[in-house]
């Protein structure tokens, strides 16, 4: 009986682990979608570049 149970208990966790990876794929690709889209039309410059902000030290989209 005892390895039915971690069976039963491996294949919760994998199916735990499918629907977490699987969330976080489509989250990746809808952000990945909605740059793409902004790209074409327009609204983004391909091209821009990062700049460091001293204050808070994030980097941020700089004027070219």
């Amino acid at each position: 009986m005892p390895p039915l149970v971690i069976l039963a208990l491996g294949a919760l966790g994998t199916a735990a682990l499918v629907k977490v990876l699987g969330r976080e794929a489509r989250r990746v690709n809808a952000e990945l979608d909605a740059q793409r889209r902004a790209e074409k039309a327009g609204t983004l410059d391909p091209r821009a570049t990062l700049r460091r902000d001293p204050a808070t030290g994030e980097y941020r989209p700089g004027d070219s």
